[in-house]
């Protein structure tokens, strides 16, 4: 118990630190770290998977919450993006959760690890879209937010993994991007959360300490260590430059991707 705690408390900081860097959520290290962790702990591996989805998703609403408001102290979060967003992440984000609770865990693990290298190779392969600047339109950014919110609550993360390469279509700004990003995460992690534990409530396998697919006991040692270390990650992501951000963004998601398909 004490080794997970203190594995809890390392990856909710460094969770946090990439939260407030990326506007990632954090999910994309809690996810592969629960998945171990739950392992060790000897907990039924036909849920392991889902409970790590489902506590990151928990976590991230604390995370991204500390995230968004250092973001917004700062004037990087776009209020006109969000709101068009917004049905978008809603509706996908229930829709994704209904989907991994269909899928076996190893094969939802693998599937990340796909998604994060796909990305990763997008972002540093493409160059900057002929549209960056425009302002965008409601259908496909409702269209964007339905695919994001499922895709994101189906793999445990905020959103920020297919947000930030998406918004930064629209601005020069990579903190802007990654500002909106960050608020984009919280209606993703909180839908994605509460239909987590409706999903999974009362399953045979859950461990004690869990209601539905969310580990609360886990869920506390994250949120301890990642409230602070997401405001320590805004100061750095206005520190860094913007292809610089882009290129460590998308090696992290190819270090991550590998791992999670080659188990």
């Amino acid at each position: 118990m004490l080794i997970s705690l203190g594995i809890y408390l390392v990856v909710g900081g460094l969770a946090g630190l990439l939260a407030g860097i990326f506007g990632i959520g954090g999910g994309i290290v809690m996810v592969p770290a629960l998945v171990f962790t739950f392992a060790l702990q000897g907990i039924d591996t036909a849920v392991v998977a889902h409970l790590a989805v489902g506590t990151s998703l928990a976590t991230i609403v604390v995370t991204g919450a500390s995230s968004v408001w250092g973001h917004w102290q700062r004037g990087s979060v776009r209020r006109d993006w969000l709101a068009l967003m917004i049905p978008g992440l809603l509706g996908g984000g229930i829709l994704g959760v209904l989907l991994a609770s269909l899928l076996p865990g190893e094969a939802l693990t693998r599937l990340f690890g796909v998604f994060a290298i796909a990305m990763a190779l997008k972002m540093l392969l493409s160059r900057p879209p002929a549209t960056q600047g425009r302002h965008p339109r409601r259908l496909p950014m409702v269209l964007a937010g339905s695919v994001i919110g499922g895709v994101s609550t189906l793999f445990g993360v905020g959103g920020g993994v297919m947000s930030v390469p998406w918004l930064s279509r629209f601005t020069s700004r990579m903190t802007e991007a990654v500002g909106t990003s960050s608020a984009i995460g919280m209606p993703i992690a909180l839908i994605g959360m509460l239909t987590n534990v409706i999903v999974g409530w009362q399953h045979a396998g859950l461990p004690a300490g869990a209601t539905g697919y969310v580990m609360w006991p886990a869920f506390a040692g994250l949120a301890i260590a990642s409230v602070p270390m997401a405001r320590v990650g805004v100061k750095v992501a206005h520190a860094l430059p913007a292809r610089t951000l882009r290129r460590i963004f998308a090696l992290l998601l190819i270090v991550v991707g590998i791992k999670l398909v080659i188990g």
